[in-house]
Order: C-alpha cells, then sequence, then structure tokens
C-alpha cells in the first residue's frame, strides 16, 4: 500500500474516502504540513495502491495500514472513517486520537439511525459504476460538493483529483460501496477508549450532522465541531476551519498516550464546539 509522508512534527495518518486517494488532501496537508509529519495513505485499489493485494475489509486494510504508519492520531474522511474507528477501537495504543470528517459509524438509514443516507442510494450508484462508469463517478463528485459555498471550486477540486493516480478497479468502488451499506460500529462507541474529534458540514448531503452529532454523543471524551458553510468535503471548501479544529483537538490531546477510561459519558456531553 502506498502511503505519503510529508511535513515535519507529530505523525497524522490522513484516510480518504470512496473512490479517491489521498491526494485529495492536498490543502490539508500544505496548511499542517509545518507542524505535522502526514501520513497519507491510499486504501487498497484507489490511487497508487490501486495494485495493492490488501483486501478491502476492515481487518485487512487496518492491519496493513498499521504495519507502516507510526503510532499516532488517525484522521479519516467519509469511507475511511470506518477504517479509523475500527482501528481505533481495536488498538487505541496505536491509534492515541481519532478525528472523523464527515464520516459515521454507520452510513446507511436504518429504523433505529433516521439520519443515514437511504440503502437506494448505495444500491443505485452500484447500479451506475456497471452502467455508466464514469457519470456515476462524476455524479458523486458533484453530491459530495453540493450546497458548500464555494461549491463550484470544490467540484473542480475532486474531478482533477479523481483519476490523477489511476482510475480505481469498479470491483473496488463496489466493494466500497457494500462496507458502506453493510458496516455498522455504533456499539462499539460506548467503548472507545481514546479522545475523539467529529467534524461535520452542516450542508453535508451525503453524512447528516444528526448522525454525526449523535455518535459523538455515544463516545467517551468526544468533541463534535460544525462547519457552518461547509459539504461533505469540507478540507477543500473550509481548510482553515478544518485545520484549526484539528490543531486545537490534537494540541489538547497531544500528551495523552494512555487510552482513556471507556465509561460512559452524560448523554449531554461529546456536542464540543459548533461552528
Amino acid at each position: 500500500m502506498h502511503v505519503d509522508v510529508q511535513g515535519d512534527g507529530p505523525a497524522l495518518v490522513l484516510l480518504h474516502g470512496w473512490a479517491m486517494h489521498g491526494g485529495v488532501f492536498e490543502p490539508l496537508v500544505q496548511r499542517m504540513g509545518a507542524r505535522y509529519t502526514l501520513h497519507v495513505v491510499d486504501l487498497p485499489g484507489h490511487g497508487f495502491s490501486r495494485d495493492s493485494h490488501v483486501a478491502l475489509e476492515l481487518e485487512a486494510t487496518v492491519d496493513a495500514i498499521a504495519a507502516q504508519v507510526p503510532d499516532a492520531p488517525w484522521c479519516a474522511w467519509s469511507l475511511g472513517g470506518l477504517f479509523a474507528l475500527h482501528a481505533a477501537l481495536r488498538d487505541p495504543a496505536r491509534v492515541p486520537a481519532l478525528v472523523m470528517l464527515c464520516a459515521s459509524p454507520r452510513f446507511v438509514r436504518g429504523d433505529d439511525w433516521r439520519h443515514g443516507v437511504s440503502p437506494e442510494i448505495f444500491q443505485d450508484f452500484a447500479h451506475g459504476l456497471r452502467s455508466d462508469y464514469r457519470g456515476t463517478l462524476d455524479r458523486f463528485v458533484a453530491l459530495e460538493a453540493f450546497g458548500a459555498d464555494h461549491a463550484r471550486e470544490a467540484v473542480r477540486a475532486l474531478r482533477h483529483q479523481l483519476f490523477a493516480r489511476g482510475e480505481p478497479p469498479a470491483q473496488i468502488l463496489a466493494r466500497g460501496l457494500e462496507l458502506l451499506e453493510t458496516v455498522d460500529l455504533r456499539d462499539g462507541l460506548a467503548q472507545l477508549r481514546v479522545p475523539s474529534l467529529w467534524i461535520a458540514g452542516r450542508r453535508d448531503r451525503l453524512v447528516d450532522p444528526r448522525a454525526m452529532r449523535e455518535a459523538a454523543a455515544r463516545a467517551p471524551d468526544a468533541q463534535f465541531v460544525q462547519i457552518e458553510h461547509g459539504g461533505h468535503a469540507p478540507f477543500l471548501t473550509h481548510t482553515e476551519d478544518v485545520a484549526a479544529a484539528f490543531e486545537a483537538f490534537l494540541a489538547a490531546n497531544s500528551g495523552s498516550r494512555t487510552p482513556i477510561s471507556s465509561q460512559p459519558s452524560p448523554a449531554d456531553e461529546g456536542t464540543g464546539i459548533e461552528r
């Protein structure tokens, strides 16, 4: 698997979202590289990891990442959040802090999870990959940027990055959609033993901020930050706000190498600061 290492300072691991690669974090890397050593991962089948034999599964992917990065906070966007949350739950000594950026422990809607995405959305994208690969990805990119301030700039940036490291195989993208549709890590939130930051875009059309707020409320020592005019990719449209939230959280938790108590917090904790 490809891991790009840039910057200087304490280590930080970045995981991208569905159909993308680590290059999408370029604005964030430029903003934070002077203070952190950023280990920017291309997930299996994506970007420069396109020919990786690592399975796009929670255990296999987390094992492969952990073997290539130092003990450090993991910061993950969208699909990447499933791997980061799984890693933090499984091995808090290796992942001493967690940042979930427009990511959820469960992406799909259910009777007990009202703020997820309709299952039909994932099925529609899976069908589209078979019938119109490029058109489907272009539609997804537009949805990621929809609603945010500077949405046109975000669409251009996402389209530029989409195939900058080659085309991800359709079967890998289908597997990613399957993970988004089926994985549910909510039961682990109360046992999360590291501090976590949940950053939502208020105008996000893919991950409802209310789902992220609820997830943060279920986890001990969690903070929730909302980027008021952000969509699904606020690190592109509101880079400074996202970086400032990252840095404040990481600075506050930089000395905590020992996992925190797994005792649940009160229901009104975990809402943190809203922007």
